[in-house]
């Protein structure tokens, strides 16, 4: 059996989505919140990590319970990853 080892533009951006939602998923947990507690989000990504991930932003705002997800790339808090910065900003909701 062989293994296809090769790195697709796909794989790379599925990668990348995971790292935003482990990223998030931290930051709900620094703020204190409940695992049910649905947020508004947004996301200080740079342009090209948000052409990236751009279709995976559903899988995004499903797996953190975002209700509402924008793009700001001038978040200063931010979160390192193995391949990219993410600035993370969160509120809770109602």
């Amino acid at each position: 059996m062989i293994v296809d080892l090769t790195l697709t533009d796909d794989l790379i951006a599925e990668g990348t989505a995971r790292d935003i939602v482990r990223a998030v998923q931290q930051a709900r947990r620094d703020a204190g919140l409940d695992v049910s507690d649905r947020i508004s989000l947004t996301l200080g990504l740079d342009d090209e990590t948000a052409k990236r991930v751009d279709s995976y932003l559903g899988y995004i705002s499903g797996e953190t319970l975002a209700t509402s997800l924008a793009i700001d790339g001038s978040l200063s808090r931010t979160i390192a990853t193995e391949d990219v910065t993410i600035g993370v900003g969160l509120e809770r909701l109602p």
